[in-house]
């Protein structure tokens, strides 16, 4: 499977020259492949939301280059635009950037700037309010009309109908109940397995993102101090605590039990994989 980017050396400072500089993020080589679902996870201020924001340009590094599908995003400046409907970004609380009068206008609004109009426009609009699960009557309404949730998922839809071939969503599931977070995971998952496009999660929600990443990028005082797989990261729960993050609780008591010397696997992240290790232990043991 090939990159479809590709961060190298790659550091922003905030105010630099300035007394109050601040590098927000510091030397940064990874690589990222066609098709994955990559989690991101740090506590507040460890560079997150810097991170994704240069890599469609909307934050140009201080140093070092992100390569998209092979080529410098900067190499041309003028056609930094282009890259942006590539790399599509859904911020925290997309819902604060509907402005239209319906929810139709709101999603058609970065695919008809790509240049898609009539019925090519009319499919990727209903095609998008489909994935995040907006019914079709909802289209015609004025955002402000739509609930929370419903504003989200017409925030999230407006990036999705430009069709990205990656798709980066910071802290989507933000101030929604925990049903509202669920709902809206699961699209976001269905659209990641039914377009198998490249998907990049910012969450402070450990348990989210064992359930839906492929592999993990910790961040922490800016740096990148973690990239593996799911279950590798999560199996190194003592030193993701040391940086102030939560595993997910099912791995929590796991790892506990291995602590205690029980012969059970690392980086376990759901209640049926504890289930099974717990009853093949017991089973082991012939108390069962």
């Amino acid at each position: 499977m090939s990159n479809i980017l590709e961060l190298k050396n790659l550091s922003y400072i905030y105010g630099e020259g300035t007394p109050f500089e601040k590098c927000a993020v510091s030397n940064i080589s990874l690589e990222i492949k066609k098709g994955e679902f990559i989690g991101i996870i740090g506590h507040t201020g460890s560079g997150k939301s810097t991170l994704v924001q240069m890599l469609n340009g909307l934050i140009k590094p201080s140093g070092g280059q992100v390569i998209f599908d092979g080529a410098d995003i900067w190499e041309n400046p003028k056609e930094i635009r282009r890259i942006r409907f590539k790399v599509g970004m859904v911020f925290q609380y997309p819902e604060y950037q509907l402005f239209e009068e319906t929810v139709y206008k709101d999603i058609s609004f970065g695919p008809s700037n790509m240049g898609k109009s009539g019925a090519e426009l009319d499919q990727a609009v209903k095609a998008a309010a489909l994935f995040t699960g907006l019914k079709e009557e909802l289209l015609y309404k004025s955002p402000f009309d739509l609930s929370g949730g419903e504003k989200r998922r017409a925030a999230i839809a407006g990036v999705i109908a430009m069709d990205p071939e990656v798709l980066v969503l910071d802290e989507p599931t933000a101030g929604l109940d925990p049903m509202g977070r669920d709902v809206l995971l699961s699209q976001i998952v269905q659209y990641h397995k039914e377009r198998k496009n490249t998907v990049l999660l910012v969450s402070h929600s450990m348990e989210d993102i064992a359930r839906v990443a492929d592999r993990i990028i910790v961040m922490n005082n800016s740096e990148a101090v973690m990239y593996d797989e799911t279950k590798e990261v999560f199996s190194k729960g003592r030193e993701l605590e040391k940086i102030g993050l939560r595993v997910p609780q099912i791995t929590k008591i796991m790892l506990k039990l291995k602590e205690k010397g029980y012969d059970v696997a690392d980086g376990i992240l759901n209640v049926d994989d504890a289930l099974a290790q717990i009853f093949s232990l017991l089973k082991k043991e012939g108390k069962i």
